[in-house]
């Protein structure tokens, strides 16, 4: 389990890139996820069960502060990640939105898309060295 949460050695330059993407993204799912947790049963309605708008809005409320932090990265990805493909599939399949919205307040699935990238990213290439996971649990060899 350790190992999972040991971040690769990645140069420099490249930690700090991911550093950024994390503040970043993560501010924006912390915010996103904020209102939701408030209700976290009932935030969508009737769209989905309680349980998964429960564990959505865990997702993108914690899951952003632990990409700030760069804390379990592997596992607030994943569960953003997961977050993120629903949300394209709901959007994409099941509403029928365009990729791009067409206009303002119109639907579209290229901001999940996009964060569910984002999500994968980090999933695969790790919080970098700048993260509380390597101040936990040092680096791969």
């Amino acid at each position: 389990m350790k190992k999972l949460l040991q971040p690769r050695p990645l140069p420099c330059n490249a930690s700090l890139g991911l550093l950024l993407l994390r503040l970043v993204a993560g501010l924006a799912f912390a915010l996103h996820g904020w209102g939701k947790v408030q209700t976290p049963f009932g935030w969508a309605g009737d769209a989905f069960p309680g349980v998964l708008q429960g564990l959505a809005a865990l997702s993108e409320f914690g899951g952003g502060i632990a990409w700030m932090l760069g804390l379990l990265t592997p596992l607030a990805s994943f569960g953003i990640a997961c977050t993120m493909a629903v949300a394209v599939y709901f959007h994409a399949i099941k509403l029928g939105d365009p990729f791009v919205a067409s206009g303002p307040g119109q639907g579209a699935y290229e901001p999940a898309s996009v964060y569910l990238c984002v999500a994968l990213l980090l999933l695969l290439a790790g919080p970098g060295r700048h993260s509380a996971d390597r101040m936990l649990f040092g680096e791969r060899s």
